[in-house]
């Protein structure tokens, strides 16, 4: 098996990586995974498809993230593995699938109208 490029994304984040067997290491733009995710719940968001399938420590993984911030790089990283174990095999489907690792989550930032505060909130009304 040779290098499994894939992509994730998430709100504005993008996460573009290259799977390969190893030892476990994930590497996100030039640091480790722990040192880029400061907080234990980002890091157990990645690591989420490869404890599902019992792949924890196969494979390295470099990681290019842009975009976005911290929690929706984490999402689009976890976005992007569940995808690269997929090429490695197909009958990791159903078990990813069902816990909604390989739906791409739709949600974005609604944008600001002209007349309004913010994307739904008006200014105050004045009676007087």
């Amino acid at each position: 098996m040779s290098v499994i490029n894939t992509i994730g994304r998430r709100k504005t984040a993008v996460a573009r990586i290259y799977m390969k067997p190893g030892k476990g290491k994930i590497v996100v733009n030039g640091r480790d995974a722990e040192d880029y995710f400061h907080s234990d719940v980002l890091v157990t968001i990645i690591n989420q498809p490869l404890e599902l399938l019992e792949e924890t420590g196969n494979y390295d993984i470099k990681v290019n993230l842009d975009g976005g911030g911290l929690a929706g790089q984490a999402e689009a990283l976890r976005l992007a593995i569940s995808r690269a174990l997929l090429e490695v095999s197909e009958e990791y489907r159903p078990a990813l699938k069902k816990e909604g690792y390989l739906t791409r989550d739709p949600r974005m930032v609604e944008r600001k109208k002209y007349g309004r505060r913010k994307a739904r909130r008006k200014f105050q009304f004045s009676k007087r």
